[in-house]
């Protein structure tokens, strides 16, 4: 498994940003009135890795023009040596698109942290791989890393065909593809049928595979060990099998 030398981007990955609110001082949210503001998405976070040692990194996304906390995004970006492409989308008025919420806490003591995700009218469910000149992207500039997230893949019908397109252009110009499984269950919800099989198209595109024993279990449906470890050799040659 060889990274295409001489890529611009080290990694590149497909991603809604959002924002997310955290109350100082390891508050709880409910009791506090001054928050940290950041710009985030678990998909950044893994770019955030490579880009702070000093590799450029490239997010591929959607923005609500004329937005101030889509400035903020791009600013915050900006900043963490992570190159951007993606369209201003119209916000369509108050009720139209936004960038998501995720308002969070830290814990506390015996205070577990707690996460509120707030995603109605996410922009970032309208994600179009017509958005993005994969050509330049993978061919021309260059990319070591293709990332893709489960979480994204399973959002929207539109995200699905989006990543679907993404890691088979990828290939072609000789790009590594990174698929993180990371199931969510209420994103599956109604699909499970059509993302059972377009999480398999995108894992025979993937040069590594990422995910727990659950992700494989219910996203690909692998059986897992039984209780007590039984038959636990035969059960992880099957799980070699699927990325052989």
């Amino acid at each position: 498994m060889k990274v295409k030398k001489n890529a611009r981007y080290a990694v590149a990955c497909l991603s809604s940003m959002g924002l997310r609110i955290t109350p100082e001082n390891r508050m709880a949210v409910q009791n506090s009135n001054r928050f940290l503001l950041q710009a985030t998405s678990a998909e950044t976070n893994v770019l955030n890795v490579t880009s702070s040692l000093g590799p450029e990194c490239l997010v591929m996304t959607r923005f609500v023009a004329g937005s101030p906390m889509a400035a903020f995004i791009k600013a915050q970006l900006r900043a963490r040596n992570i190159s951007y492409v993606g369209p201003d989308v119209p916000q369509g008025g108050p009720w139209g698109y936004r960038h998501q919420f995720n308002i969070a806490d830290s814990g506390f003591g015996l205070r577990a942290p707690r996460v509120w995700n707030d995603r109605a009218g996410e922009v970032g469910r309208t994600l179009d791989a017509k958005d993005y000149d994969t050509a330049k992207i993978f061919g021309k500039d260059g990319v070591g890393i293709l990332h893709l997230s489960g979480l994204i893949a399973a959002m929207s019908p539109e995200t699905t065909k989006c990543c679907l397109k993404l890691a088979a252009d990828a290939k072609k110009h000789g790009v590594l593809v990174s698929f993180d499984l990371n199931y969510r269950a209420t994103f599956w919800k109604g699909r499970e049928a059509e993302l059972s099989k377009a999480f398999h198209k995108i894992a025979s595109c993937a040069d590594i595979l990422v995910g727990n024993e659950e992700d494989f279990q219910l996203c690909l449906g692998f059986k897992g060990p039984e209780a007590g470890g039984k038959d636990l050799g035969g059960k992880i040659g099957r799980f070699k099998e699927m990325i052989v």
